[in-house]
C-alpha cells in the first residue's frame, strides 16, 4: 500500500449506520508520547537483567517488547504486572508493579514534560504533534451526531490534560477514560460497554480507532469496526509496519497511517458507499 493509502483487510467488514466511535489516545491522536515504547522495553530489558539471568540483551529485548506490545492499550500497570512475574521468573525478587509504573512515568516525563510544555506555552503547534487531520476527522464524526469517546491505557489525569493542551477535549466532553489507581474499575472493554448501554447503539454501530492490539478486539468483540491507526509517529507520515501487521493480527478491518484520506474513509462509514 502506499504511504497515505487506506488499505481494506475485511471487505465484509461492517457498514454502519455507525452511531457513535471510540478512539484510543497515545499514537491514534496524540503524539506527545510518541515513541514511549523506547522508554519502557529498555528500563524493563535492565531489571531483568539485573536478575543474573543468563538470557542476552538481545533474548530480553524481545521478550520484553512481545509482552509490552501485547498488553498495548491496556492499563500501563497490566505491562507493569507482567514485569513482576517475569523478574520472579527469573528468581528475582520483584517490586510492586505500582513501584514499576511510577519509575517508568518518571523517565518517560522527561521526554513528554518537555512536549507538552511546549505546546501548552504556544512554542510548537498542536497540529505538529498530532496525527495527521485528527481534528478534521473528529469534527466530521461529531458533526455526523456519532456519540464520541475516548479510552486511553494511560492515567487519565494525564489524557485529560494532554486532551486539553491538544485542543481535542471538546469532542468527547465528558466522555474521556484512562487508567485509574483501581485498575480493575477501567478497561476498555468496560468503556464499550457502556456505550452500547448509554447511548442506545448495537455493536456493529461503533466504529473503533486504535493503533494497540486491545482496542482493536474488543471492537470485534461487539461486531463494530475497527480501524487499526499504524501511525509513524517520528515522521508523522506513512505506515509502521510493525504495528500494521500486529493491528491485522488482531482483527483490524481497515488500516491507515494517519487521517489524511479523510473523505475517502469517511465514504467507508456510510452506508451504500
Amino acid at each position: 500500500m502506499s504511504a497515505s493509502s487506506i488499505e481494506i483487510v475485511n471487505p465484509h467488514h461492517p457498514r454502519g449506520p455507525f452511531k457513535a466511535a471510540i478512539f484510543d489516545f497515545d499514537g491514534t491522536l496524540s503524539l506527545l508520547r510518541r515513541n514511549w515504547q523506547e522508554v519502557m522495553i529498555p528500563m524493563m530489558v535492565e531489571i531483568l537483567a539485573a536478575t543474573g539471568t543468563k538470557e542476552s540483551h538481545g533474548e530480553l529485548h524481545a521478550t520484553v517488547e512481545d509482552f509490552v506490545m501485547r498488553l498495548n492499550g491496556k492499563q500501563t500497570i497490566y505491562q507493569m504486572m507482567q514485569l513482576a512475574e517475569e523478574v520472579a521468573k527469573r528468581g528475582g525478587s520483584p517490586k510492586e508493579p505500582v513501584a514499576y509504573k511510577h519509575q517508568y512515568h518518571d523517565l518517560l516525563w522527561q521526554q513528554v514534560g518537555s512536549r507538552v510544555e511546549s505546546v501548552r506555552s504556544g512554542r510548537v503547534p498542536a497540529e505538529e504533534l498530532t496525527v495527521p487531520h485528527s481534528t478534521e476527522l473528529l469534527a466530521h464524526l461529531h458533526g455526523r451526531g456519532m456519540k464520541m469517546y475516548l479510552a486511553s491505557g494511560t492515567d487519565l489525569k494525564y489524557v485529560q490534560d494532554e486532551l486539553g493542551v491538544l485542543g481535542l477535549s471538546k469532542w468527547f466532553g465528558p466522555h474521556v477514560y484512562g487508567a485509574l489507581d483501581d485498575y480493575k474499575k477501567f478497561s476498555k472493554g468496560m468503556i464499550i460497554e457502556q456505550m452500547i448501554r448509554d447511548s442506545s447503539v448495537a455493536g456493529n454501530q461503533i466504529v473503533g480507532f486504535g493503533d494497540g492490539y486491545v482496542e482493536i478486539e474488543e471492537v470485534k468483540k461487539v461486531g463494530g469496526l475497527a480501524i487499526g491507526v499504524a501511525s509513524n509517529e517520528e515522521t508523522r507520515e506513512g505506515i509502521n509496519d510493525w504495528k500494521r501487521n500486529r493491528l491485522i493480527k488482531a482483527g483490524a478491518d481497515i488500516i491507515v497511517g494517519d487521517y489524511r484520506q479523510i473523505d475517502q474513509l469517511i465514504r467507508l462509514l456510510t452506508p451504500d458507499s
